[in-house]
């Protein structure tokens, strides 16, 4: 049940309660999943999916069939690895061997993990992760491999980060270290992801050529979580933004949380924008190399969802006092953006890039920097889809040398006494189609009156109105003020002696 403020957010904001709508009527998975031919393991693993994340967890559960199980057991297993880190309340003594011995852990049947702290969201995942198991066990041995070598990457990266007591005191330092921190928590998974798409065949094979464009489509996804969550991680005393960045701004990273400083606040928050911007050419080259519509649906939805959130987090205040995300009006035009086809998401890029472009000052000391990623972008769409037709083109230039030879462009040749006719002809028919139109559109506007009316009075009357009454009392009164002897004999009437009442 919708709460009375989202109620009266949507009023005022009708057009994103339209694309609630539209997504909720009109969207039809590529591949629904077949929940009748599950085992209850499988479902349990499903539930599992769900409660660490629903946006997730709604696209990969409309993937290909081939890619399912797999896709949904390698996002709960890096899933479960990622809880491991997270977990502020494991002591690093056994955080690490857990972490450094995970690839070998998924493959051990009934392990299970329950000393996770009490508070830890994903803490169910751990506890029920022999569900997770018994079905990876299951996999093609092809796809068992690919997950259990990410896994392996992966938790020994996360390993020497929890290791290094420099990185827990102080967070990170320089912006190649924090590109590293990206690629073992988020790179390696769209390596992970990238091998299993060509393995099925779904995916173009120089993807894999092509490593810098799945490194970018991780590390921006990360980049725009750890912009976003400033506050909530600094509440939780960690620290994911690079000294290098804020170092420009403020001497401890604290003060960024002070109102006072809160323009620096703002000039580094778009500073770490222009960092994540970066990779936005690589991640559209990529969804350009997959070959079937669920996966690309499965990874261009994140995408869109990631600038979108950038254009919200982008010098907003707000993300210094709280945890800010888009709303759910503006999520579901994103993924009804990103479930048509590439030139459909790159204008769903650009509409959010000019919110950033919008919302850049020239008081910011990064404006000029942040203009031109936007604009290096929009140069990359158009590389990819012209806004202008080769011929328009050819066309335009062509005009443009004839009036730097001063000479002009010549016409059809037609002489003047046919322009004319022509000219008269034209104007005749349009006036005769706006006539027209005219007269179909009041006829349209007295026909909805009409039966605007009659349908009010249907309802009303089968609820109970009297409309025959009304009518009657409504014909027999007089318009006006009735004559002298004609107001006594009202009111003889309706005398209180009167023998009828």
């Amino acid at each position: 049940m919708p709460s009375v403020r989202s109620i009266l957010y949507y009023v005022w904001h009708f057009d994103e309660a339209r694309y609630i709508v539209q997504w909720k009527t009109w969207h039809e998975p590529v591949h629904a999943r077949n929940k009748t031919k599950e085992t209850e393991v499988q479902k349990t693993c499903f539930r599992l999916l769900d409660l660490t994340s629903r946006s997730f967890a709604a696209v990969i559960q409309e993937l290909h069939p081939e890619l399912l199980f797999p896709v949904t057991l390698y996002y709960c297993i890096e899933r479960g690895l990622d809880t491991v880190e997270d977990d502020m309340t494991i002591p690093i003594e056994k955080k690490e061997p857990i972490l450094r011995d995970f690839h070998n852990i998924i493959e051990k049947e009934g392990w299970t993990f329950n000393d996770s702290g009490p508070n830890e969201k994903d803490r169910e995942m751990l506890v029920k992760f022999d569900n997770i198991i018994a079905e990876f066990l299951k996999l093609k041995p092809a796809y068992r491999a690919i997950i259990k070598d990410i896994t392996d990457k992966m938790g020994n990266g996360m390993a020497d980060y929890c290791k290094n007591a420099e990185f827990n005191a102080n967070g990170v330092d320089t912006i190649k270290d924090y590109d590293l921190y990206c690629h073992y928590v988020a790179g390696l998974v769209g390596e992970g992801l990238t091998r299993l798409f060509v393995e099925a065949d779904l995916g173009n094979k120089a993807l894999l050529d092509r490593s810098y464009l799945h490194e970018s489509m991780g590390l921006f996804l990360q980049k725009t979580n750890i912009i976003r969550d400033v506050h909530e991680d600094w509440v939780d005393k960690r620290r994911f933004y690079p000294k290098e960045i804020w170092s420009q701004y403020v001497s401890n990273f604290d003060d960024l949380f002070k109102p006072e400083n809160i323009d620096k606040a703002l000039d580094c928050s778009s500073h770490m924008v222009l960092d994540a911007l970066r990779h936005v050419p690589d991640c559209l080259f990529y969804l350009a190399g997959l070959k079937e519509q669920s996966v690309f649906n499965f990874c261009a939805i994140p995408q869109t969802m990631a600038i979108a959130t950038l254009a919200l987090c982008f010098r907003d205040p707000r993300m210094w006092q709280r945890n800010i995300k888009i709303t759910k009006g503006e999520a579901c035009r994103n993924m009804s953006e990103s479930t048509q086809n590439l030139k459909v998401v790159c204008e769903a890029f650009r509409r959010n890039l000019k919110i950033i472009a919008k919302k850049n000052t020239p008081k910011d000391p990064n404006f000029l920097r942040v203009s031109i990623a936007i604009g290096k972008v929009e140069q990359f769409i158009e590389s990819i889809f012209p806004s202008q037709s080769p011929k328009a083109a050819i066309a335009r230039q062509e005009a443009r040398k004839a009036a730097e030879a001063g000479q002009k462009v010549k016409a059809e040749p037609w002489d003047q006494e046919k322009c004319n006719a022509f000219y008269k002809a034209l104007v005749y028919i349009i006036s005769i189609r706006a006539n027209s139109v005219a007269v179909i559109m009041f006829a349209v506007l007295v026909g909805t009156i009409l039966f605007s009316i009659l349908s009010i009075g249907a309802v009303t009357w089968l609820m109970g109105a009297k409309w025959d009454v009304a009518f009657k009392e409504l014909f027999s009164t007089p318009m006006f003020k009735p004559a002298p002897d004609e107001a006594e004999r009202i009111i003889s009437k309706y005398d209180g002696n009167h023998q009828d009442l």
